[in-house]
C-alpha cells in the first residue's frame, strides 16, 4: 500500500486545535480526508497546536516538530496548510533560508518531502490590525475579542450584556477614552457562560495570549517588509493560496447580520474591526510593490475590489501569495467552517458577507486539487 499523504493544518489569529470542547478545524479536517479519499489516496491530517500568539518562529518549531513526529517511517509526501498566520508558519519551515531556532530542526528532516504550502487568509504583508492590537488598549481589546471569538465559535450566541459592553469599549477607544475594567469585566461574563472544565481551559488559553503577544509586533506591516527580505520560497514546492473580503460598514448585504440580536450586537464590532484592517499606509501598503496582487485579483474576479478590501483582520490584497485558487465574498473564519446556515459551524461575527457551504466546498476542492497537482511526477 502506498504511504498515506500528510496534510498539516496550523491554526492562526484566534487559533487553537481544540478549546473548551470546540475543534477550530473540524470542518475542513473532513473536507480534506473526503477529497483524497474520494480519489482513492490515503491520507492522514493532522492539527497543530500552537500558541496564538507567539513569535512565528516559535510557532513554526512546533509544526516542524509535528510533522517529524508524526511522519516517520515512510516517505509519503507532506502537504503544509496554514491559516491567517498560520501561514507565515508554514512558509518559514518550508523556506531554505528558514531557520525555526532548534538544533535538531536545523536542517529540518523531513522537508524534502513537502510538496506544497497552502496559505488561507494570511498576512504575507502585514494587517494594520496587528499595530493597533499591539498598543496598550489593543492589547486588552485583543483579549476579550479572544474570548468572544471562542464563545461565538462554541455557542452561537455570547452573553449579549457582555457584548454590549466589549462594543462599548471599542467606542470608547476611538475616543481616547479607555476602561480597563470594562474590558476586564466582559471578559469575566463571557466566561462565566461556560462550564468549570472549559473555563479553566478558556482561562489557561487567554493566559497565554496575554503572557507572550510576539506575533502580534511581527504581522505589522513594517515588521513583515523584513519577513519577505528573508524567508524564500522553496523550489519544487507548490505555493497557492485562498483570499477573501467581506463587505464594510453601509454595504447592503451588511443588513441582513440585523435579523438577530446577537447579529445586531456583533456586526458593528466586527465593522470595527474591519474599518481598522483597512487603514492603508503609503510606506507599508500590505501590498507587494509591483501591483502584482492588484492584476491576480483582478483577472480571478473580472474587478478590483477597493484598497481597503478585508476580511476582517487582514487586508485582502496582503492574502496574495503564489497561485490564487480561489477567491470570493468570506470573513476572517467563515472560510474554515464557521459561517451561519446550513452546513457550517456556529457562526464567528455578522460580517455580512453571506458565505455558504457551497462556496467552502468549492474553496476545498481548489485547495486539495492543487495538493494532489503537487504529488505528481511532473509538478
Amino acid at each position: 500500500m502506498a504511504a498515506p499523504s500528510r496534510v498539516y493544518l496550523a491554526p492562526g489569529m484566534f487559533g487553537f486545535a481544540r478549546l473548551a470542547s470546540f475543534e477550530y478545524f473540524e470542518h475542513v479536517v473532513r473536507a480534506v480526508e473526503e477529497r483524497f479519499r474520494s480519489r482513492g489516496r490515503p491520507v492522514e491530517v493532522h492539527v497543530v497546536e500552537v500558541h496564538p500568539t507567539a513569535s512565528v518562529r516559535r510557532r513554526a518549531a512546533k509544526l516542524a516538530r509535528m510533522v517529524l513526529a508524526t511522519s516517520a517511517g515512510d516517505d509519503g509526501p507532506v502537504h503544509l496548510m496554514g491559516h491567517s498566520t498560520g501561514g507565515l508558519d508554514a512558509r518559514l519551515v518550508a523556506s531554505p533560508s528558514g531557520n525555526v531556532g532548534e538544533p535538531d530542526l536545523v536542517p529540518i528532516p523531513w522537508v524534502a518531502r513537502l510538496r506544497s504550502v497552502t496559505t488561507v487568509n494570511t498576512p504575507h504583508y502585514g494587517t494594520p490590525l496587528a499595530s493597533f492590537f499591539a498598543t496598550v488598549s489593543g492589547q486588552r481589546l485583543l483579549y476579550a475579542v479572544s474570548a468572544l471569538t471562542v464563545i461565538a465559535l462554541k455557542l452561537g450566541a455570547p452573553p449579549l450584556a457582555a457584548t454590549s459592553a466589549l462594543i462599548a469599549a471599542f467606542g470608547r477607544v476611538q475616543l481616547d477614552v479607555f476602561e480597563l475594567e470594562l474590558v476586564d469585566r466582559t471578559v469575566d461574563a463571557i466566561v462565566k457562560v461556560l462550564d468549570e472544565a472549559s473555563s479553566r481551559e478558556l482561562r489557561a488559553w487567554l493566559k497565554l495570549l496575554r503572557d507572550d503577544q510576539g506575533g502580534i509586533v511581527q504581522i505589522m506591516p513594517e515588521a513583515m517588509d523584513l519577513f519577505q527580505a528573508g524567508v524564500e520560497d522553496r523550489p519544487g514546492v507548490r505555493y497557492q493560496c485562498v483570499a477573501t473580503f467581506a463587505p464594510g460598514r453601509g454595504a447592503t448585504s451588511f443588513l441582513s447580520a440585523f435579523r438577530s440580536p446577537w447579529g445586531a450586537l456583533s456586526a458593528p464590532l466586527f465593522a470595527a474591526l474591519h474599518q481598522i484592517t483597512g487603514r492603508h499606509q503609503e510606506r507599508y501598503p500590505c501590498c507587494p510593490a509591483d501591483g502584482s496582487a492588484h492584476r491576480v485579483v483582478r483577472a480571478m474576479l473580472g474587478e478590483e475590489p477597493p484598497l481597503d478590501a478585508s476580511d476582517g483582520i487582514v487586508p485582502l490584497f496582503s492574502q496574495i501569495w503564489g497561485e490564487l485558487v480561489w477567491i470570493g465574498r468570506a470573513d476572517h473564519l467563515d472560510i474554515v467552517g464557521h459561517f451561519p446556515g446550513a452546513g457550517g459551524h456556529t457562526d464567528w461575527l455578522s460580517s455580512g458577507a453571506e458565505f455558504s457551504r457551497v462556496r467552502f466546498d468549492l474553496a476545498m476542492d481548489r485547495i486539495v486539487d492543487g495538493m494532489l497537482l503537487a504529488e505528481e511526477p511532473h509538478a
